[in-house]
C-alpha cells in the first residue's frame, strides 16, 4: 500500500485538450516524514509511521515529544500505513512522487460537523401529510411497541448526532499532479472542510 498526508485546500475546475470542463479537488501533500517503523518480529505486523505539518515543540507535552525520533521535528498528523510498498527508514521525507504512478486514489477524511439533527435530515424521511389535523410532519413516528417489551431496539433511525465521521470515497480520478506546487487534483469531491486532513491511498479496487 501506498499512502500519504495531505490537506484539503478547495474545489476549482479545469479543462482538458478538449474544452471538457472537469470538476476538481485541490489536495496539499507537504512533505511526509517518516517518524518510526513496525515490523513483524517485535510488533507482528509491517508497517511505516508518517508525519506531517510540522509544528513547534513548545506547543507538544513531553510525552507527545519523546514519540518522535532524535533530529525529526514534531508533526501534527501522524498515520500509520500498513503494508508499505516502499522502502523507507526513519527520516526519509515522502512526496508527490509516489503518486506519479496512481491513475486512481482512495482518498479519506472526517466529514462536516452538523450537530444535532432530526430524522428529516440525518436519514432523509419523507414525514406525514402537511395539512390540518394530520399532527405527523416532521416527526420520526413510532420507536417501539405498543406491549412489551417495551423498548427500541438498536439501530432504530431517530435524531442524533450528523457529521464528523470517517468517510471514504473510493477511485477517484487524479487529473494532474503538481510536484512544483505540491499539489494533486482530484476529479469529484472529497469529505471534511477547507483546509482538514486527509489521507491518499492508491485505489484498492482498480
Amino acid at each position: 500500500m501506498i499512502g500519504l498526508i495531505g490537506k484539503k485546500v478547495g474545489m476549482t475546475q479545469v479543462f482538458d485538450d478538449n474544452g471538457k470542463l472537469t470538476p476538481v479537488t485541490v489536495i496539499k501533500v507537504e512533505p511526509n516524514v517518516v517518524i518510526a517503523e513496525r515490523n513483524e518480529e517485535k510488533h507482528g505486523y509491517k508497517a511505516v509511521v508518517v508525519g506531517s505539518v510540522a509544528g513547534k515543540e513548545k506547543s507538544f507535552t513531553k510525552p507527545v515529544r519523546g514519540q518522535f525520533p532524535e533530529g525529526v521535528v514534531p508533526q501534527r498528523v501522524v498515520v500509520e500505513f500498513r503494508d508499505f510498498e516502499k522502502e523507507c527508514k526513519v527520516g526519509d521525507t515522502l512526496g508527490l512522487e509516489l503518486l506519479q504512478e496512481a491513475k486512481y486514489l482512495d482518498v479519506s477524511g472526517t466529514s462536516k460537523g452538523k450537530g444535532f439533527q432530526g430524522v428529516f435530515r440525518r436519514w432523509h424521511f419523507k414525514g406525514g401529510e402537511e395539512t390540518h389535523g394530520s399532527k405527523f410532519h416532521r416527526e420520526p413516528g413510532s420507536t417501539g411497541q405498543s406491549t412489551t417489551p417495551r423498548k427500541s431496539f438498536k439501530g432504530i433511525k431517530m435524531p442524533g448526532h450528523l457529521g464528523t465521521e470517517k468517510v471514504t470515497v473510493l477511485n477517484l480520478r487524479i487529473v494532474k499532479v503538481d510536484a512544483e506546487n505540491q499539489v494533486v487534483l482530484v476529479h469529484g469531491a472529497i469529505p471534511g472542510a477547507r483546509n482538514g486532513s486527509v489521507i491518499l491511498r492508491k485505489a484498492v479496487k482498480r
